[in-house]
């Protein structure tokens, strides 16, 4: 039934009327399996069909006594919002079990217990301070320094303090860059990368200055023509991942003399509103920067 989902996910489009995204996929199928799994666990019989209302309340409590309950209470696991989130990805598979088996969809139900989201606090922010000594131990925008990976992190930096998310950094290509502009393209996250779907990002003139020393060492890359994507891994690898942005983040956070635990790569897209905040900007207009 989870392949017949992700077949099914994969031939419609979303409430934008465009593709889903395969993480967006993933997702609701790991919401799934994770059914799946306290099912077999609970030596239920049968498939999800089998599953009313009084099932996935008795799965929610479960889930919320496992992963959601507050450290306060018991010491361990994180006070996330894992429940709400399951639930809400759940809800596609009751959906097409509907549609395509004529299952009565529990979500229906007024007696299906919702869990909401813990109220979230402001996240944390960086010090102009912190933003300065990372910059330093990746190359200080020293033309001396001309080694692919300091000249690439030193870039991704900078970029991100331009108050681009991580995906959006990671899927930047080439062709989005217009530095004679000073401007940089990004294409919306859940949509296609069709230029009138883009929001354009002024830059700064020292991350213009990075762009162009990174696009230099860019060149020289064995995967340069076998990817349109902007950052590359070291060692001739491809496309930089999530992973190697994270570890980065993390590495050169240490490098500079800072607990890398209160660091990561949103936490530059977090202090960059922050900034605009301080400043007088209001939230919707942030918001609408944010596309």
């Amino acid at each position: 039934m989870l392949e017949e989902l992700d077949l099914h996910l994969s031939t419609i489009t979303n409430r934008f009327g465009r593709p889903f995204q395969r993480k967006t996929i993933n997702a609701y199928k790991f919401a799934g399996v994770a059914l799946h799994n306290w099912m077999t666990e609970s030596s239920m019989e049968g498939d999800f069909t089998t599953c009313d209302v009084a099932t996935l309340n008795r799965f929610f409590r479960w889930y919320y006594q496992v992963h959601d309950v507050p450290k306060s209470q018991d010491g361990k696991g994180g006070y996330t919002g894992g429940t709400n989130t399951l639930q809400r990805n759940l809800r596609p598979l009751f959906i097409y079990l509907a549609e395509e088996y004529d299952h009565p969809s529990p979500y229906d139900s007024l007696k299906l217990h919702r869990y909401t989201a813990p109220p979230i606090g402001k996240p944390k922010t960086l010090s102009e301070e912190f933003v300065t000594d990372v910059l330093k131990v990746a190359g200080n925008d020293s033309p001396k320094v001309r080694d692919f990976q300091t000249v690439r992190d030193h870039a991704i930096i900078r970029v991100l303090t331009e108050g681009l998310r991580a995906e959006e950094l990671l899927n930047l290509r080439v062709e989005d860059l217009d530095l004679t502009g000073h401007t940089l393209v990004v294409a919306p996250l859940k949509m296609d990368r069709s230029s009138t779907d883009g929001r354009v990002i002024p830059l700064q003139p020292k991350t213009v200055k990075a762009l162009v020393r990174y696009l230099r060492v860019h060149s020289t890359h064995p995967m340069t023509d076998a990817t349109p994507f902007l950052w590359l891994g070291t060692r001739g690898r491809g496309p930089l991942q999530y992973r190697g942005l994270y570890v980065m983040v993390k590495k050169r956070a240490e490098q500079a003399g800072y607990d890398p635990a209160q660091v990561a790569p949103h936490s530059f897209c977090h202090t960059w509103a922050d900034d605009l905040k301080a400043a007088g900007v209001w939230g919707e207009h942030i918001m609408a920067i944010r596309g």
